[in-house]
């Protein structure tokens, strides 16, 4: 994260991986978290019958733009991410015991992950990306399901589906079709490419 007082970029997100995925490609933020229930919203976004796909776009349109009204000289950005399995939408898990459901209703089934981007500037949305991901968990024992959450319970807790593929839930999948960035939460690619347009970063 850069030691500048005042970089060109806000991240309207606590995410400790976001963080990490903008500090690996050495991109000068800040971190202002924003106060949205997104409980709340996702769920009256379901009530109206949106997807996947429009309910992470909406609420990172929603971090964006709480934080860019008081911050509008500043690139904000936004940033959620959903996973559907088979019409269902899986959040992040708040006990041990839920961890260990999430995992044991994917395994042996393919699930998506949506992942949305949205920067916000003087108070409106400037630029916004979604991508997807599709990944096939491999069917796994209750055992395994159990001594997984127990080993890594405090980092699983903030993903949604209970998994880090970055670390040893990797081994949880056998097929993967998707950019790493997506899959952590992020769309990272496009991001910096409007970044590098916009002159925020250099090229």
């Amino acid at each position: 994260m850069s030691t500048d007082p005042s970089p060109a970029l806000i991240l309207a997100s606590g995410s400790a991986a976001r963080a990490a995925m903008l500090q690996a490609a050495e991109l000068p933020f800040r971190v202002v978290r924003p106060r949205v229930d997104e409980a709340a919203l996702r769920d009256a976004l379901l009530a109206e019958g949106h997807d996947a796909r429009a309910i992470a776009d909406a609420l990172a349109e929603m971090k964006a733009l709480r934080v860019s009204a008081a911050h509008p000289q500043a690139l904000v950005l936004g940033a959620d991410q959903t996973l559907d399995c088979e019409g269902r939408l899986f959040s992040k898990p708040a006990t041990p015991e839920e961890a260990r459901a999430q995992i044991a209703a994917l395994a042996g089934r393919r699930h998506r992950l949506v992942s949305a981007a949205v920067l916000a500037e003087g108070g409106r949305p400037v630029w916004r990306h979604v991508a997807e991901a599709r990944l096939t968990m491999r069917p796994l024992s209750e055992g395994f399901i159990a001594a997984h959450v127990a080993r890594h319970w405090e980092a699983i807790r903030h993903s949604v589906g209970a998994y880090r593929i970055e670390a040893e839930g990797v081994r949880l999948f056998e097929r993967v079709e998707g950019d790493p960035w997506t899959i952590q939460g992020l769309p990272l690619l496009p991001l910096l490419t409007f970044l590098i347009q916009r002159g925020v970063l250099d090229a």
